[in-house]
């Protein structure tokens, strides 16, 4: 039930876009007015979209009943009008990967009208973005036994998207198209403080509600934190900017 779901939401961006002919381009200037994050609730769910630099998301999920049904994601760029997307990652459906389309978008300070997941959808700002961490992270070490161990560049990979107060990772395969995992919410940072609050998770539910504190600072181009797992595992990360 959860993927026909989630595979009726993507059917209907895909019959409201049309593929690209030249590819989504560089950044357009005017992608800064969509940078942040967005919410559309609906059924009781909970569609939310997050933009950084040049990477997307775009999670369903409901918050109350704990319950995760998709997500998808990739790389931008939008020209006030236009939004053009380019897919690297969808939980319900591997074989959309690399997939380009464009959607009517427009906005305002306070809202996005898009034709997402219907056409018309109107929705509400959450985030504008900014502050140290607003951009998306790969994560490139983590210390084992003492050392830490660089993580190489590769299609397989671990990446953050963080707006100005919202977070998504997502353990993906751009090459082949393979999604592993994903979880999300609100987070804060402040004096050397990173907390997530998780909202949704789809490996274990049980984590949604979980508040995870981290020893967090930002050093050129890498953001290094150390704390626990949600598991209570003891982990000490170094992530890269993607963007």
């Amino acid at each position: 039930m959860k993927k026909m779901f989630a595979l009726s939401v993507l059917s209907i961006f895909l019959l409201s876009s049309f593929t690209l002919k030249n590819g989504a381009g560089s950044l357009h200037a005017s992608a800064s007015a969509i940078h942040g994050s967005w919410i559309f609730e609906k059924d009781q769910l909970h569609h939310v979209l997050l933009f950084t630099n040049k990477h997307y998301s775009y999670t369903i999920y409901d918050l109350n009943g704990k319950k995760f049904h998709h997500t998808e994601g990739g790389t931008y760029s939008h020209n006030s009008s236009k939004l053009n997307t380019i897919i690297e990652f969808n939980s319900s459906d591997p074989k959309v990967m690399g997939n380009q389309a464009t959607v009517n978008a427009t906005t305002d300070k306070e809202q996005l009208k898009i034709d997402w997941p219907v056409p018309g959808s109107k929705w509400k700002r959450i985030d504008n973005g900014g502050g140290a961490l607003n951009a998306t992270w790969r994560i490139t070490g983590r210390e084992q036994e003492g050392k830490m161990n660089s993580i190489q560049k590769s299609a397989r990979k671990t990446i953050k998207l963080i707006t100005g107060n919202r977070f998504q990772w997502a353990a993906i395969n751009t090459a082949t198209g393979e999604f592993f995992g994903t979880g999300g919410g609100t987070y804060t940072f402040k004096d050397g403080r990173y907390t997530e609050q998780i909202e949704f998770f789809s490996r274990d539910s049980s984590r949604v509600g979980m508040s995870l504190s981290f020893e967090g600072k930002v050093s050129g181009s890498d953001w290094h934190h150390r704390g626990k797992s949600s598991k209570g595992d003891p982990i000490y990360e170094i992530w890269s900017k993607e963007d």
